[in-house]
């Protein structure tokens, strides 16, 4: 019987790693250990010492730029897959971004240009990725998206990044009903809190860290390894018959009234 969770000969795309705490890494982690090869990218030139050591140790053959605000970063990113290997089999899209100034505020005082921003950046960049995916996936595949409880139930102190990651989620159903006829299946991967770089700009993260724990089943906050080995289930042939949902990786914290 073929393993619930095998990813050998499957290459996947990781998009979003910051550090070692990130939950892109977490996944990375994850579908390396399940077998597959992975290309990694990193935000820019300041980014790329944290980033880098971590794409060697994951033994990544392509560890390549990628700003998706800069013209032509993400398509030089597919371009550089098509022509090393010519197919791609999984992506997981783990990035975010919103102004300090939009974010550390309520929603009715948010800019439209921040607001925007935040929804470019977290949102459609995921649409350009699938798009740019879809010639190499032709066999099929996996895409997913990170996203966070905050999408479903307002959470203080999250402001415009609840509607931002709402309009994510609606963004994977109709992706799963775009793409379903050719064998891609789309997922949100909701993950608890974690702390990590993007989080730092969420204002008094630390308190929600310690509500969730509270609040959570087993008291216990989900880390970025448990994330992954969701998302290494989610990326490969076992979870083919699943698309278009919100998987939650949490410790139950979503189901808590």
């Amino acid at each position: 019987m073929t393993p619930i969770v095998d990813l050998a000969g499957k290459r996947g795309l990781v998009v979003g790693i910051a550090n070692e705490h990130s939950i892109a890494h977490g996944c990375a982690c994850a579908f390396r250990a399940a077998g597959a090869e992975l290309a990694v990218t990193y935000l820019n030139a300041k980014a790329e010492p944290h980033v880098r050591p971590l794409a060697e140790a994951l033994e990544a053959p392509l560890v390549l730029p990628c700003d998706v605000r800069e013209a032509g970063q993400l398509e030089a990113v597919f371009e550089r897959i098509a022509s090393q290997w010519g197919r791609l089999d999984f992506l997981l899209h783990s990035i975010a971004f919103a102004p300090r100034e939009d974010l550390q505020t309520g929603l009715v005082n948010c800019s439209a240009e921040g607001f925007a921003l935040a929804m470019d950046v977290s949102c459609h960049s995921f649409i350009r990725m699938a798009k740019l995916a879809l010639p190499l996936m032709t066999a099929g595949g996996s895409l997913q998206t990170v996203s966070f409880f905050g999408a479903d139930r307002v959470v203080e102190s999250y402001n415009l990044m609840g509607p931002v990651k709402a309009a994510l989620e609606s963004t994977v159903r109709a992706l799963a009903a775009d793409l379903a006829p050719k064998g891609i299946h789309v997922h949100a991967l909701s993950a608890g809190p974690v702390k990590t770089r993007a989080a730092s700009g969420i204002d008094r993260f630390d308190a929600l860290l310690d509500r969730v724990r509270d609040r959570t089943p087993a008291h216990q906050l989900v880390t970025i390894d448990e994330i992954g080995r969701v998302a290494a289930f989610l990326a490969g042939e076992s979870a083919a018959c699943l698309t278009g949902s919100v998987t939650y990786a949490d410790h139950g914290f979503h189901i808590v009234a």
